[in-house]
């Protein structure tokens, strides 16, 4: 190797797996001849790659930053470095080692404040007498130890999670986003164990971030142990397949895991139809190379609903599988029209309940109406719309008025176009009710963020909601401070705790005005 980098006057790099045998080999440096991620062998994340890379430099100098970050990328058992400078260009004949003036030995530590450690220099005859099985035993030993004390369970997703901050994004608003992407990934089954953030004007087109915050994002998915990469954003699917290639772990983005999360929750045929439409919808335009690059197949955020393999078949196929999947969403939405329309018949009023995702809507629908509809501290615990009866005082009466109270998909910022589409015959519950009951967590730090959301999306509604009254749940978790604020800035909205059963009279008394002023009896 010496002998022919002097020659060429350029670096030679050889890697080598643990039988010995010489696997790949390349003009350059560790950096520009690595193994693409894509081809490395795939082990858990106390394991190394099991490949040692020996490379050539042509400066007497220790290894560079660029070769131990693409030692720690390819995760390698060790690299040597060995320096070739002097008079050993100029030496011809004899043999190869005359040219060799120092090696440098370097291997990966799971150490929180380091990646890497580089040996002294040192001579080809101590390099020689290292036992490298022993090394890469004790490297990897090391590694189950600070795998096993990170109480991660098997079956779940280690998770690095990446939010990247632009201009057009508040700080606050893109704080109040890692926190919720973070409890999104807790709910579809993944623990986040390393954030990477990076601040941008605008998003890098082919990647989002950039080649530097690139290379970090693998050293610490490498360093963690991570088997998925997070985006708090949305990806095009040129920048996940590109992401992909470069990190060589699965990445998702914001939209993949709500999707995962409500495959996981769908519990109706109904929901479970509309779960695989939105997915498939989805996909579509991410097919090209999903699946050649990076299976699918393991489990996994990202991975439940429709599956890769028909995922992977032919375009014209699942366009069949979309077009039939509307359809039985169009007869969806016509069947809940009849419903409705029954109701209607019936003069019995319908009030929708609204409002971001965790806001209490299920508890407060099985508190009033004594209902057991599951509910979880989660987020999209519920999917399908849960409707039940409800009585509330008719006006100027002593008498009780029947009235359907339904519980609807929690919202979310940005909710995924697909779903929005998918859901439509779910929304529609919303749009068709006579008035809204809008729901919000007044102990969630966002609260404010969380009514614009919600808003907003009531704002796209293909027809206009009834009235809705605001409603602030959870005031057992605030403190009066906060209270006196919210009452302050809405004080016509009803303040109750659904789950310690607060104010209750007050709701229903105050839900019995706003369908007397909209549907007289």
């Amino acid at each position: 190797m010496a002998a022919i980098s002097a020659e060429i006057r350029d670096p030679v790099s050889v890697y080598v797996n643990r039988r010995g045998q010489i696997i790949r080999l390349g003009v350059g440096t560790p950096g520009q001849t690595q193994i693409p991620p894509l081809e490395l062998p795939r082990y858990g994340a106390e394991r190394l790659s099991g490949i040692r890379c020996i490379s050539t430099q042509l400066k007497s100098e220790i290894p560079s930053e660029s070769a131990l970050t693409s030692m720690a990328i390819q995760r390698l058992d060790a690299l040597v470095i060995l320096n070739i400078t002097g008079s050993g260009f100029q030496k011809r004949g004899g043999g190869a080692t005359g040219y060799i003036q120092d090696t440098y030995l370097a291997h990966l530590v799971p150490h929180p404040e380091i990646n890497w450690t580089v040996s002294p220099p040192l001579s080809l005859e101590d390099l020689s007498d290292q036992d490298f099985l022993d090394l890469v035993d004790g490297i990897e030993r090391e590694y189950e130890r600070d795998v096993a004390n990170q109480n991660v369970a098997d079956e779940t997703d280690r998770v690095l999670l990446v939010g990247v901050k632009t201009d057009y994004v508040t700080t606050q608003r893109f704080n109040d986003g890692l926190e919720e992407i973070v409890k999104l990934v807790q709910t579809a089954g993944g623990e986040v164990l390393q954030t990477v953030q990076q601040k941008r004007s605008k998003p890098h087109p082919q990647t989002v971030v950039g080649e530097g915050k690139i290379q970090e994002i693998a050293l610490a998915a490498q360093k963690i142990g991570a088997n998925l990469i997070v985006f708090d954003c949305n990806l095009s699917p040129s920048q996940g397949r590109n992401l992909e290639t470069q990190i060589g772990i699965r990445v998702v983005d914001r939209t993949e895991v709500i999707l995962d999360i409500f495959a996981q929750r769908a519990q109706s045929g109904a929901g479970k139809l509309q779960v695989e439409l939105a997915q498939l919808e989805y996909m579509m335009p991410r097919l090209s190379g999903r699946g050649q690059a990076m299976s699918r197949q393991g489990g996994g955020i990202g991975t439940r609903g429709p599956g890769e393999t028909k995922l992977e078949t032919e375009r014209r196929t699942i366009q069949k599988r979309i077009s039939r999947l509307q359809q039985d969403v169009n007869q969806l939405q016509a069947h809940r029209s009849r419903l409705r329309l029954q109701r209607q018949h019936h003069d019995v009023p319908s009030v929708a309940l609204v409002g971001y995702t965790n806001a209490g809507k299920s508890t407060l629908l099985n508190t009033l109406t004594n209902s057991e509809v599951y509910i979880a501290d989660q987020l999209f615990a519920t999917l399908d719309p849960t409707t039940r009866r409800f009585q509330v005082p008719a006006s100027n009466t002593g008498d009780l008025r029947q009235i359907l109270l339904t519980d609807t998909v929690g919202f979310i910022h940005e909710l995924p176009p697909p779903l929005m589409d998918a859901f439509r015959a779910t929304l529609e519950e919303v749009t068709e009710a006579d008035a809204l009951i809008h729901l919000i967590d007044l102990s969630h730090p966002a609260w404010h963020s969380h009514i614009r959301s919600v808003m907003g999306i009531l704002g796209e509604m293909p027809i206009a909601p009834g009235p809705s009254l605001i409603v602030f749940n959870k005031i057992d978790r605030v403190d009066s401070e906060r209270l006196a604020q919210a009452e302050e800035e809405f004080p016509n909205a009803v303040f109750i705790s659904a789950s310690e059963r607060l104010s209750l009279e007050t709701l229903r008394q105050r839900v019995g005005q706003l369908i007397a002023y909209t549907v007289p009896a």
